[in-house]
Formats: C-alpha cells, structure tokens, sequence
C-alpha cells in the first residue's frame, strides 16, 4: 500500500500530473481513486475549503443494476429487467450508449471499490425503484456506503465536509434502515432508547474529543471511506483550490489554470467534475424556465455554481439543454440562519408519513406525498397556475408531528416554541384557525382534510392513489394499518410548513459519450477533456427513476473516466496497477 500523502498546502506552479480531477465529490474522487490505482500520478483540486462536495451532504445511495451485493444475496434480474424499466420511463432515449454502458459497468465499479479500495458497501436488497411497470423491481438495484470510522482519517478529518447540520442531530448523522427507525421509536420502546442513547453518547464525546462526530454514515461515510482511498494510493488533495481555465497543447487540454495563476499540467486529461450549476443564477434562468419560479433553493452546497460546465463549454463542450428536466427536483423549506439568511432543508421523508399531507392554492391536495421528491415537484409545478409561483404547505397533526418532525422542526422531546418563534413552523388549534394563518381558505381546508381522513381510515386514497406502490409503502410506517402511507390528521394543534421550489442537483451537463469523453458541437470528443458527476449530462435524460440515480451513474462515470484515461478500457493491466492478489477488475 501506498502511503498517506501528506497535507498539502497549497499547489506548486508547473506541477505535472498525469490526471487532473476538478471537484472531490463521488464522481471526482472514484475517478481519482481509479486513475492512481492504474499508476497514474493524481491531482484533486477542490474550490472549497472542505473535501467532499454534495456527496457528503447526501444520503450515500447508488443504484446500480445487478450490483455484487444483490446477485451474491440470490438476487436474480429478469434478462433486461433494468433496460425494460429504463425504457418504459425514458422512451427511445434509453438508446444512449451511456445507459448501456452504465449497466454494464455500475456491477464491476461496485465490486472494484470494494475488492481494492476502503469503500466498502451495505446492500439496499429491499429498496424499490420509485415507479412501477416493466422491469421495476421491489429491491436488489441499490447500494449504500457502509459506516466509517472518522479517526481512520486522521488529521484530513478535519478536511472532510461534516454532514449537514440542519438534517443532522448536533453534526451527528443518521443512517437510513434501522439506526432511523430506532430514533423514531425511542421514546416509545426501551430498546430503540439505549440504542439512541448509546449513538448520542458516543457523539458527545466524539465533539469533546474531536470537535466533530466520527460515527460517519450516508453520504458522509461514502465521501470518507474514498478519501481514505485516495491518500492510500497517494493522490495530492488540495481545497480551496477553484480551477479558473484549462491549458491546452497540440489540439488538446492539458492542464488547468487556478483563480491564483497556479498553472498545473496534465499528461492524460482533465476530469471536471464540480457538481453542476445549483447554485447559478445565470445558467438557471436559461434552462429552468419559469415554472420553478424566479428563487430556486438548492440543498446542494453553494460552492456548485456550474464551474466546471463553463470550462467544458470554453473548451469546445456542449452543454445538454433537452433533458426532460434540468434539476433534480426537492421540495425544500426555507430554515432562518440567525443572519438575515436561509439554510435549504430537503423534504425527503417526512411527506409520506402518516399524519401529514401537502396543499397548495386554497387548502387542496395536488400530488402524492409519498411519490419521490421529484416527482413531487413535478405535480406542483404541473398544477401551478400559469405566472404564479410555485409553493404549498406540508401540514401535520399534533401526533404526527410529535412523531416523525415536520422539516427542521424536530419530532418529540425537542420543543416547538423555537420553530414557531423565527417563523418556521405555524401552528394553530384547528384547521380553519391554520388555513387563516397561512392564506389558505378555512373551508377549503377542512373539506381537504376531512376526504384525505376518510380514505385513511379506509386505507385508500382515491385521489391520488398514496399507499398503493411499493415505494410509497415503504416510506411510511410499516407498523401503521391498515396502509403504511395514510393517517388521518385528527388531533390538533395542527402544523403547517412552507414548501419551496429547490433540488438535490441539476442534470443538464456536458455532453459525452459512453467513456465519458466530453463531446464537441460537431458530436466529437474534446481531446483530454472528461466529465463525471453532475458536470456530466444526465444519462437518465432529466428522468429520475429510482433513489441513488445520481451518485450511480456519478461513480461510474468517474471510474470509466480513469481507466479511459489511462488506456485501460477493454485491455489487460500494466504490471504496477495489479493488485496484490494480481487481480485487476477490467471495465470490459
């Protein structure tokens, strides 16, 4: 094994590498981690002051067809199961050569990250796909980055983006599957109370000992788990370290310029992979359109404002402006931050349980709550009235709300007077008294309410169909009958949070081709140019058919990107990029 490297300061003008990677997210630092296992000499060069990027802030999932996990668990996929799901969602642009070639590389990165690197995986063998049809499956497509230990980093934990603060618990994070479940129930079953009270303790000497929590899941973990990777293999890190151009020689990039005038150079290419443009007003406004509204309020980090596709398009690139849609959308409630500004909290679990809906205009029902984040966004934009801003409210009962939070408002023992002080959270006794605080019509409101409860009681949703996929099921509460995903709103005060347009990330990238090569206007690839990530156009085509499309296709790309790169798509391995077992996983 490789030795650490050690904690770079700043990058050396004139430096030479034989990769170059702008952006320390999933897909930069798989690309790094693959490249620097091939042999190649790697630079990650990251704008912000913390490693990580919007991986660090996500729930760590990636969903990859036929993955190691699911085949090893018995999990058999029908022959062209996942192109038949695709296909049915994406029409005839499941034809990009790109989705082919995810699904037949997502397995061999899956196992090369475990096999030969410290990332390691749990399996999501009972996660299903969002939408049901042909070739969907009730689980087996996904993965998630396993729990790390933060002290394994040693000093570059303190470079690692710590998880979300207004999602996490004190900095603390809380993994999906059974370690959420246990804090949802522990003050109703002793077991689930020791088990959170040993997480919250371990936590509390984790912030005396090292000012930050070690016990990394999700997201966290996974960005952890392929830093750890990276200073294995030796590759240079360096934040705060925004690449401003890219070099070019004979015809071809070959190195990067920083906002300093550091100029590095780059043998085999240059991998962008910045995160897309969340945060890029300008970019936003020409291919969001109008019905998301003049404010967009990403959840991702606001250091992703579409760097690396203005350097992609200064190169000759083509930005991808026909995509179904060009975000990944969220609803997102805006958090005061005590400075006049707001922090984004993403709504992605709360709408489907029970208790809670979600209204807009004068008090009605407009979606499935328990459908996907994006799909979510999408009925409310789709029933958003011409020139009107999109918006609604996420309402719970008392019990609810008690139960599971509503958004930032945290769910019992944390108290709601701070929430309501700062005019997060509006509660009122009765319905007709909330729907007067919130600009809604009382009547309305209660005549919503009372045919949601009826069906609830019932197990159906006639409007909507809530309750009646898998995946609704799932996102609800399994102990809840007689249908996971419904509860009826009866016992006040009631609650009521507003509800934004924002969005995970974007999807309109850079063009390419199925290696990840970035392509031209003419449709050729721009020599030594790469881009992985949310810098790369999404092979779904603006479609976001399962949980973990992002950070799938984001690994994947980056590995492809790497062994592109260093010449070793579809052929045998130099010597020194052998493992110890000599095995190598080839990517054809």
């Amino acid at each position: 094994m490789i030795r650490a490297a050690e904690m770079a300061s700043r990058p050396v003008d004139g430096t030479g590498y034989d990769l170059i990677v702008a952006g320390s997210g999933a897909g930069g630092m798989a690309a790094a981690v693959t490249a620097a296992h091939c042999g190649l000499s790697v630079a990650v060069l990251e704008k912000a002051d913390m490693l990580g990027g919007t991986t660090a802030w996500s729930g760590g999932w990636l969903w990859v067809p036929e993955n190691p996990l699911a085949t090893e668990a018995g999990i058999a996929e029908a022959p062209g199961a996942p192109m038949d799901y695709l296909r049915g969602i994406m029409g005839n642009r499941a034809g990009d050569p790109r989705v082919a070639q995810f699904l037949a590389i997502g397995p061999e990165m899956i196992r090369f990250f475990r096999d030969e690197t410290a990332v390691d995986w749990v399996d999501g063998n009972k996660v299903p796909d969002f939408t049901e049809g042909p070739g969907a499956a009730e689980g087996g497509r996904s993965v998630c980055a396993a729990p790390y230990d933060g002290r394994a980093l040693g000093p570059w934990i303190a470079r690692l983006r710590p998880p979300l603060d207004i999602i996490s618990l004190a900095g603390m994070g809380i993994a999906s599957g059974a370690d959420m479940k246990h804090f949802f129930a522990a003050t109703r079953r002793p077991a689930s109370a020791l088990y959170a009270a040993g997480r919250l303790a371990r936590h509390g000497r984790d912030l005396v000992r090292h000012r930050r929590s070690m016990q990394l899941v999700n997201g966290n973990a996974l960005a952890a788990r392929l830093l750890r990777s990276a200073l294995d293999l030796g590759v240079e890190l360096f934040t705060s370290a925004p690449v401003a151009g890219l070099l070019h020689e004979e015809g071809r990039v070959a190195g990067v310029t920083l906002q300093d005038g550091t100029r590095l150079m780059a043998g085999a290419g240059v991998v962008l992979a910045t995160g897309g443009f969340p945060h890029d007003p300008a970019t936003q406004a020409r291919l969001f359109g109008t019905e998301t509204g003049l404010a967009h309020h990403s959840a991702a980090p606001r250091e992703n404002t579409g760097d690396g596709i203005r350097l992609g398009r200064a190169a000759g690139g083509l930005l991808r402006e026909d995509l179904a849609n060009a975000g990944a959308w969220a609803p997102v409630s805006l958090v005061p931050d005590g400075k006049g500004g707001f922090s984004h909290f993403p709504h992605l679990i709360d709408r489907a349980k029970p208790g809670i809906i979600a209204v807009h205009g004068k008090g009605t029902r407009f979606a499935n709550e328990a459908d996907s984040y994006h799909a979510f966004m999408r009925a409310l934009f789709d029933a958003t009235p011409a020139g009107a801003a999109p918006g609604c409210w996420l309402i719970a009962d008392h019990r609810a709300q008690r139960r599971w939070g509503l958004g930032w408002a945290r769910p019992f023992p944390f108290p709601l007077a701070p929430y309501r002080r700062c005019g997060y959270l509006v509660s009122a006794p009765t319905l007709a008294e909330l729907a007067a605080r919130t600009g809604m019509d009382p009547a309305v409101l209660e005549d919503t309410v009372a045919r949601f409860n009826a069906g609830a009681r019932a197990g159906e949703d006639r409007e909507f169909r809530r309750g009646a996929s898998v995946y609704n099921r799932v996102q609800g509460d399994a102990e809840n009958r007689p249908n996971p995903a419904l509860g009826a709103l009866e016992t006040g005060p009631f609650h009521a949070v507003k509800i934004v347009p924002g969005s995970l990330g974007t999807f309109s990238g850079l063009d390419s081709d199925e290696f990840a090569r970035v392509l031209g206007r003419d449709g050729l690839p721009v020599p030594g140019l790469y881009a992985a990530g949310n810098d790369l156009s999404s092979i779904f085509a603006g479609h976001y058919p399962s949980g973990g499309i992002t950070l799938g296709p984001a690994m994947t790309f980056g590995y492809i990107a790497a062994l592109t790169a260093a010449g070793r798509m579809g052929q045998p391995p130099a010597a020194d990029a052998t493992s110890a077992n000599g095995d190598y996983h080839a990517a054809l």
